[in-house]
C-alpha cells in the first residue's frame, strides 16, 4: 500500500532550470575541472628544474618542480595523482546514484574538489600536493559520472550529439585556458594563486548544487524527501517489515538498534551485489568494451600531449611563449573540432555504427597530420599541420561518449561513464605522462619522444574501426530489469520541463 501511494506521486519538476541552463552550468563546471589540468601542466605553474651548465653556473628552478625539487618522473606522477581518488570514487558515486539523488552527489563532489584545489595552493612538499591532487580526483568523480547522462536526457532528440559535443568541447578548451591561466598567474604572481583562484571560481557551483531543487536522472528513483530510500526499504522485504513490526510493537530500543544495524548491513550487501552484477553486465557489452579500448589508446596520447606539450614545443621549436602558443591552438581546435564532430554525427544520423566510422576516420587522419607536423623543422609548418591534426582528433569527443551512453541500458549509464573514465585514465593518461617522462629521460630528444607517442593514435583508429562491424543496438529507451523506479512512465519524461529553446 505504501509503495503504491508513493508511486502515484509525480516526480518533482524543477522550477528554475531549463535544459539550456543545465547545459551552460555543466559546461562551465567541466571547463573549470580541466582548467585545473592545464594549469598544473603549464610552465608558469609546473615550472622547471634547477639546472647547471658546464661551467658550474646554476639557475634556480621555478614553479612546483623547482620549489619541491622534482625530477621528470615525480613531475609526471604528480600530474596523474588525481587518478587515485578518481579510481576509487567514480564507481562509488555511480553506485550511490541508485539510492541517493544524483544531483546532490554532484554537489558533494564539487565541494570536495573546491577544498582540494585550495589545499594544492597551500601545499608544502611533494607528498602534501600529491595527496591534495588525489582528493581533486575524488571531487571530480561524481561530476564526470553523472553530468553526461543528465545532458543526454534533456537534449533535443535531433541534437543529442551536438549537445554532448558542447559539453566535451570544454575539455580541450579548459586545458588550453589552463595553460594560459597558469602561465599568466604563475609568472605575475605565484603558482599557488592559480589553485586558490580555481577554488574560488568553483565554490558558487558547489553551493548551487545543494540549494536548488534536485534534478532526477532517467533510470533512477526520485529522491525527494527520502522517497527513494522509503521505497528501497519497503522493497527489501522481510528486514524492513520486521523493523516496522518492531517499532509498532514498541519493543526495546536495543532490539530496534540491532534491527536497524541488520538492515544497514543488508542494504550494503545488496548494493555491493548489485554493483558487481551491473559491472559484469557492462563488461559483457562488446560494443561498449571496444569503444573504451579505443578511447584508452586515444587518451594515452592526448593525456601526454596536454601535460608535456608546452615543454616539448619549447624544446623542439624554441617557443618563448609555449604556454600561450599551445593554449591558443588547443582552444581553437578544441572548440571547432569537438563541436564539428557532434554536428557531423547528427547530420550522418546519430547511430552507434556511424559514430565508430567517424571515430576511426577522424583519428586516423589526425594521426597522419600530427605525425607529419613533428617531423618538420619549421615552426610555422608545424603549427599549420598540428592545427589540422588537432581539429580531427578532437572531433572524436562527442561520438565516443555517445557510444558509451547509448550502448548500455539507462540504469547503467552512470556506471558506464564511471568505468569509461576510470579506464581511460588508469590505462591511458595516468601511465602516459610518467612513461613519456621516462622515455624522454632515456632518449633526451623531444622530437623522437613525440613521434613515438603520436603513433599510438593509429592503434586507437584501428580499434574503433573494428567497432563498425559489431552488431550494435541503441539501448537509450530500453528499460533495465533491475531499474529502480517509482513511476516508469514519469521517469521516461525529460527531467527539465519547459521549452528547451529558452534560457
Amino acid at each position: 500500500m505504501a509503495t503504491r501511494s508513493l508511486s502515484e506521486d509525480s516526480p518533482p519538476t524543477p522550477s528554475w532550470f531549463t535544459p539550456k541552463r543545465l547545459l551552460v552550468i555543466f559546461c562551465v563546471i567541466n571547463m573549470l575541472n580541466y582548467v585545473d589540468r592545464g594549469a598544473i601542466a603549464s610552465n608558469g605553474v609546473n615550472g622547471s628544474q634547477r639546472t647547471c651548465d658546464d661551467k658550474g653556473i646554476c639557475t634556480s628552478g621555478s614553479g612546483i618542480q623547482g620549489d619541491f625539487k622534482l625530477n621528470n618522473f615525480q613531475d609526471g606522477v604528480l600530474s596523474s595523482a588525481f587518478m587515485v581518488g578518481l579510481l576509487v570514487a567514480s564507481p562509488i558515486f555511480a553506485s550511490l546514484a541508485k539510492s541517493h539523488n544524483p544531483f546532490r552527489l554532484i554537489g558533494v563532489g564539487l565541494s570536495v574538489w573546491t577544498f582540494a584545489t585550495a589545499g594544492c595552493g597551500s601545499s608544502f612538499d611533494f607528498w602534501s600536493i600529491a595527496i591534495c591532487r588525489m582528493l581533486v580526483g575524488v571531487g571530480e568523480a561524481s561530476f564526470i559520472s553523472l553530468a553526461a547522462p543528465f545532458i543526454d536526457d534533456n537534449a533535443p532528440v535531433p541534437q543529442k550529439t551536438a549537445w554532448l559535443s558542447m559539453f566535451y568541447m570544454c575539455i580541450p578548451t579548459g586545458v588550453a585556458l589552463g595553460y594560459v591561466y597558469g602561465g599568466v598567474v604563475g609568472s605575475h604572481l605565484n603558482w599557488r594563486y592559480a589553485f586558490w583562484g580555481e577554488a574560488i571560481l568553483m565554490l558558487p557551483f558547489a553551493v548551487l548544487a545543494f540549494v536548488i531543487k534536485p534534478l532526477q536522472l532517467k533510470g533512477f528513483a526520485p529522491a525527494e524527501s527520502g522517497k527513494a530510500q522509503v521505497v528501497a526499504s519497503v522493497s527489501e522485504g522481510s528486514e524492513a517489515s520486521n523493523l516496522n513490526d518492531h517499532v509498532s510493537e514498541d519493543i526495546s530500543d536495543q532490539a530496534s538498534e540491532r534491527s536497524i544495524k541488520s538492515i544497514g548491513e543488508s542494504r550494503f550487501l545488496n548494493q555491493l551485489s548489485q554493483f558487481s552484477k551491473d559491472t559484469k553486465d557492462l563488461l559483457q557489452e562488446k560494443v561498449y568494451v571496444v569503444n573504451v579500448l579505443g578511447y584508452i589508446a586515444y587518451n594515452f596520447v592526448i593525456g601526454a600531449y596536454s601535460y608535456w606539450g608546452p615543454k616539448a614545443g619549447y624544446n623542439i621549436y624554441h617557443m618563448s611563449n609555449a604556454d600561450m602558443m599551445f593554449g591558443g591552438v588547443t582552444i581553437v581546435c578544441g572548440i571547432v573540432g569537438t563541436i564539428s564532430g557532434g554536428f557531423i554525427l547528427d547530420q550522418m544520423g546519430a547511430t552507434i555504427s556511424n559514430a565508430f566510422k567517424l571515430l576511426s576516420a577522424a583519428t586516423f587522419l589526425g594521426a597522419i597530420f600530427c605525425l607529419t607536423a613533428f617531423c618538420l623543422s619549421s615552426l610555422y609548418g608545424f603549427l599549420a599541420l598540428f592545427t589540422v591534426g588537432e581539429l580531427l582528433v578532437f572531433a572524436t569527443q562527442a561520438p565516443v561518449n555517445y557510444v558509451c551512453l547509448h550502448s548500455v541500458k539507462p540504469s547503467l549509464r552512470a556506471l558506464s561513464m564511471a568505468i569509461s573514465t576510470v579506464s581511460i585514465h588508469v590505462f591511458g593518461d595516468v601511465p602516459s605522462s610518467p612513461l613519456v617522462g621516462v622515455l624522454q629521460d632515456h632518449v633526451n630528444n623531444w622530437r623522437k619522444t613525440t613521434l613515438a607517442l603520436t603513433s599510438i593514435f593509429f592503434l586507437a583508429a584501428g580499434i574503433w574501426f573494428v567497432g563498425i562491424f559489431l552488431k550494435s543496438i541503441d539501448k537509450f529507451n530500453e528499460d533495465g530489469e533491475n531499474q529502480i523506479s517509482l513511476d516508469s512512465k514519469a521517469n521516461m519524461k525529460p527531467l527539465l520541463e519547459g521549452n528547451g529553446d529558452n534560457l
